[in-house]
């Protein structure tokens, strides 16, 4: 387990406890022009570190923005300073911090990126000693920027940071909603540092720089604690770091905030208050399967439940479930995990991930048993989980008797909630392709973001799920045991079952204006393909 750490920016001015009303003015920073040639009066340590953010000058004095009183001293010290009368204002603390780092983050690395590289004779992936990169680590300027780094990320709501090293340049990427963007370029001699910073906090060996290595972070912003998973893989030009941010908040969300239509959600809740059986979730890598699942526990969960996971990795720590994490490499796979769960007196079991026979017969084997058991299979499709499952080799009489249903899904971006407006109906090409019908078009509402401050300018921001929900019935069974294909289980489940394939449940969203025909495009052509 990584080192805890509390980053320095996060921690909030106290407000005065005094009852007494405050004796300066009280002012909102929101859409308050800042004048840039005072903040270059003030280094970046001493704002951040004290709370204090210069606005402007008035009647010969320099008006300060302070979150609480306990910010007086250092403005009395700015005065010395800088040689001029100092008059603080108040305003909201965690506004104040925000647009302190917004501000200082830009200003760090244009200082570290402004000095001369022809001053640097080596270059930082030929560092090697090591009491180097341990100095190098621990320069303010590299600690400052991994830990804005951090508290950036989580304010952008990235899933992931990408430091990825080239020939010439390093480039800091986020994955936001799915997408990745760049969002800075330190300078190609810091990236050894930053490397090396990044493996101190995650407890790996900053020796080893041939070998990929793994490590975790906890760290903790805005009162948050978040965990970070850490990837380091050496590529030709240097070692390139993959943090994932794992924040316990934005998974445990529940089933009606994750986009379930509410005709599906009702479905689904009658299948997961199934005493045993086992029900599954497929879809891609990053279509929010896990998320699904842990909502799902969530819900069933109770004081006279008790409920286990096996999964590789576990990503989030959830009171009340007991986590087993795979480790292949000591013989704990999820097969010897499963097997060891179920002398465990479970009621409900969680299995990360089916990935061969072994592991799809004892989860089959312990729903027949009277365990409920959750799962994931990576297919494209629903009724494709139970070819999937043939194709594996389980026999055809345990996948009927044992199957309760499987929900498919996929992550769309959501419209921006800020800057989205109606818009004019998709061309006749994207009409088709999602199946519009004229009756559809009387009384849709399209909307499109045109781009603003909080979603970066690209229209999007937050996702939500599209969902398909194949429940077995007794018909369904008998096809199973056929072995039917997959297009005649799903031809029968749209028709009988109702079941609503992605496209359509993507149409729906697409009709009310939460996303646009692209974005369901993007995730849903291959079923169309």
């Amino acid at each position: 387990m990584g080192m805890v750490i509390a980053l320095f920016l996060t921690v909030p001015m106290s407000a005065t406890t005094d009852s007494s009303p405050m004796p300066f003015e009280q002012i909102r920073l929101e859409g308050r022009r800042l004048d840039t040639e005072l903040i270059e009066l003030i280094p970046g340590e001493f704002a951040l570190k004290n709370q204090v953010l210069p606005l402007e000058r008035a009647n010969g004095k320099m008006l300060v923005a302070i979150g609480s009183l306990a910010s007086l001293p250092a403005v009395s010290d700015l005065e010395v300073l800088l040689q001029t009368e100092v008059e603080p204002v108040l305003t909201d603390p965690a506004e104040l911090k925000e647009k302190i780092e917004e501000i200082f983050l830009e200003r760090i690395l244009s200082q570290v990126s402004g000095a001369n590289d022809a001053d640097t004779v080596a270059d930082g992936d030929d560092v090697t000693d090591l009491a180097d990169l341990q100095k190098m680590a621990g320069e303010t300027a590299v600690v400052q920027m991994v830990n804005l780094l951090f508290a950036q990320a989580v304010r952008d709501g990235a899933s992931d940071i990408h430091i990825e090293p080239y020939e010439k340049d390093v480039k800091v990427r986020f994955r936001v909603d799915g997408m990745l963007h760049e969002a800075m370029k330190p300078p190609k001699r810091m990236h050894a540092a930053l490397v090396s910073r990044i493996k101190i906090l995650g407890e790996m060996n900053i020796a080893e720089r041939r070998l990929p290595q793994d490590g975790r972070i906890k760290i903790t912003i805005a009162g948050r604690q978040i965990d970070v998973r850490v990837s380091i893989l050496p590529t030709v030009y240097g070692e390139r770091a993959v943090m994932r941010i794992l924040d316990k908040g934005t998974a445990m969300m529940g089933l009606e905030e994750l986009g379930v239509a509410p005709d599906v959600l009702e479905r689904y809740r009658k299948v997961i208050s199934q005493p045993y059986g086992i029900i599954l979730a497929t879809g891609p890598t990053g279509a929010g399967k896990s998320t699904t699942l842990y909502a799902s526990l969530s819900e069933i969960w109770s004081p006279t439940t008790n409920i286990l996971t096996v999964e590789d990795p576990v990503e989030y720590q959830v009171s009340g479930i007991g986590q087993m994490q795979v480790r292949s490499n000591i013989g704990l796979t999820f097969a010897a995990g499963l097997r060891s769960i179920v002398r465990q007196d479970p009621d409900v079991i969680m299995v990360g991930e089916i990935r061969d026979l072994e592991t799809a017969e004892i989860a089959i084997h312990a729903s027949l048993t009277g365990h409920l058991v959750f799962s994931t299979l990576h297919t494209n499709d629903a009724p494709g989980a139970v070819t999937r499952l043939l194709d594996m080799g389980v026999e055809p009489f345990l996948v009927s008797s044992s199957l309760l249903g499987v929900v498919a899904q996929r992550l769309v971006r959501r419209n921006c909630p800020f800057c989205s407006q109606p818009c004019e109906p998709p061309s006749v090409e994207f009409i088709e392709a999602l199946g519009i019908t004229k009756e559809d078009l009387k009384t849709a509402n399209f909307k499109r973001g045109v781009g603003c401050e909080k979603c970066n300018g690209s229209g999007y921001k937050g996702r939500q799920g599209l969902y398909e929900l194949f429940v077995m019935d007794e018909a369904l069974k008998k096809m199973v045991v056929e072995r039917k294909s997959a297009n005649e289980i799903k031809a029968y489940a749209v028709k009988n079952q109702g079941l609503r394939p992605l496209l359509s449940d993507g149409k729906l969203n697409v009709l009310s204006g939460k996303t646009t025909p692209n974005e369901v495009l993007r995730v849903c052509q291959r079923e169309e393909l």
